[in-house]
């Protein structure tokens, strides 16, 4: 039995490998105001305690084959950028949510650009996924940004319960449909 519930993923500059206890310090670390801002389900403070639960449920569920949650690291020195998961819907075991964030200091360098395409190749390969959808706040063009790059398209807006903020906000959603065109490289594999 492996001790790993996938194989790391590379691109150009990162390492995308399961998150893992040892990453709980600096999940906590990276979660500032900026970064939470974004994100539903990632509260202020987010503690070292709540970054190592979180750790340990989503391995559970990627063991199981319900999820792929990839710790973004960098290449050279393996330092945690941030997080990148794909969650299988409760509904629907072909569809799955895609979510992301970067530590502040990590925006703007394209890194997610870079990720996404591998993390969509993944889902459809090691998940058997036909369809990745992915939401985000309506001024969150950042984000919405990624989406279209790694070829999601608009599917429509709807409100969103966010416990980290304890409110419903309204998030424009994107799918990507599985095609014969994603597919997992010789040179996105561990290596």
């Amino acid at each position: 039995m492996t001790s790993e519930p996938f194989e790391p993923l590379l691109t150009t500059r990162l390492r995308l490998r399961c998150v893992a206890p040892e990453d709980a310090a600096a999940t906590s670390s990276l979660m500032t105001p900026g970064v939470s801002r974004w994100l539903a389900s990632w509260p202020l403070p987010f503690t070292r305690e709540m970054a190592l639960a979180r750790i340990e449920k989503i391995r559970r569920l990627a063991f199981r084959g319900h999820a792929l949650p990839f710790a973004v690291t960098d290449k050279t020195d393996g330092r945690l950028l941030g997080w990148v998961i794909l969650e299988r819907n409760d509904k629907s075991r072909s569809s799955a949510s895609l979510g992301f964030w970067l530590g502040e200091e990590h925006h703007g360098k394209g890194y997610m650009r870079e990720i996404a395409p591998v993390v969509i190749a993944a889902g459809f390969e090691l998940l058997a996924l036909d369809v990745i959808e992915a939401g985000a706040q309506v001024d969150n063009l950042g984000s919405f940004a990624v989406m279209k790059a790694c070829g999601m398209k608009p599917i429509g807006g709807r409100s969103i319960y966010a416990p980290a903020r304890d409110r419903d906000e309204l998030c424009h959603f994107y799918e990507v449909r599985r095609s014969g065109n994603q597919s997992l490289k010789g040179e996105h594999r561990n290596g």
